[in-house]
């Protein structure tokens, strides 16, 4: 069975899309109808602009939906996803692939989403860490025993978690982590405490806009981040999209599930092949691509 699996924030370069927008007519019709839809060219900065600008959340987050849903549509009729699943922000692209939801309805959501995000990170100093070579268990059990709101955000693959809350409570609980035996435990660049409780008013944000979106029935199956299960209903889509700013990202768990029930090839369908690393590290059997026009 095939899977198609679509990348979150971090995925995107300076460039991504142009060879999209110069050979295919439809790519370049839907790319110019997103710059009608945000209101500013996109397309500028994701073909042209420096790695600063793209850096913006209001800017990176539809870039990517956008590198990820146009080329899925310019796969024709080559594109016949038996289940599909996007780490985080992907999961809007997964929605718009399997038609959840139509190309507009989710380039709002997802602009929407980032400015929220935004407003999120501005209220309170906050960052995430990625721990590695520890068991999810015991980075768990670490966030549990620190001081302040810090808890486990993205199980990425064994032996890799990334850790989001205050600032303080993360530098703490990297301190933790390394006398626990972790490898590493490094805060990243981000711009603040993703899938944590401190998202909570990005999340309310969300829910309203979600709530007021259309969506349709899917073509098949999408393993959503909150609940690691293949869901095909969309009152219950629609719930995990708004559980999913506050909860973990639980990919191992998606994809180990996913290939509990059939997968036997994952594509990536957008910038970049980290993705594809994380399911190889999940298993070493999976077989897997990048789509490409």
């Amino acid at each position: 069975m095939n899977a198609y699996i679509f990348p979150g924030q971090g995925a995107q370069f300076t460039g991504m899309g142009l060879d999209l927008y110069e050979n295919s007519p439809l790519a370049q019709e839907l790319f110019e109808q997103a710059n009608k839809i945000l209101g500013f060219n996109i397309t500028d900065i994701m073909f042209e602009g420096t790695p600063e600008a793209l850096k913006e959340t209001k800017v990176t987050q539809p870039a990517i939906f956008l590198h990820s849903v146009i080329l899925a549509k310019t796969l024709g009729e080559s594109f016949k996803p038996d289940m599909v699943a996007g780490h985080s922000l992907g999961e809007f692209s997964a929605l718009v692939a399997n038609g959840a939801l139509n190309f507009e309805a989710g380039l709002k959501l997802v602009s929407q989403r980032a400015l929220a995000m935004q407003k999120a990170c501005e209220l309170q100093p906050s960052t995430m860490a990625a721990v590695l070579g520890l068991d999810d268990a015991i980075v768990e059990k670490v966030c549990a025993a620190t001081e302040g709101i810090v808890v486990a955000a993205n199980y990425n693959c064994p032996g890799q978690l990334v850790i989001s809350g205050e600032v303080d409570a993360i530098n703490r609980a990297c301190e933790a982590m390394k006398v626990a035996g972790a490898k590493r435990a490094l805060v990243l660049p981000v711009g603040g405490a993703f899938h944590s409780p401190l998202m909570e008013p990005a999340r309310e944000e969300l829910a309203a806009a979600i709530q007021n979106t259309t969506f349709s029935k899917p073509n098949c199956p999408i393993y959503q981040n909150v609940t690691a299960n293949a869901v095909i209903d969309e009152n219950v889509i629609k719930a995990n999209l708004i559980s999913q700013l506050t909860a973990p990202v639980r990919w191992t768990q998606s994809v180990q599930q996913m290939i509990a029930d059939g997968a036997t090839l994952f594509t990536e369908v957008g910038p970049g092949n980290v993705l594809q690393g994380l399911v190889k590290k999940i298993d070493r059997e999976a077989q897997t691509a990048s789509a490409t026009l």
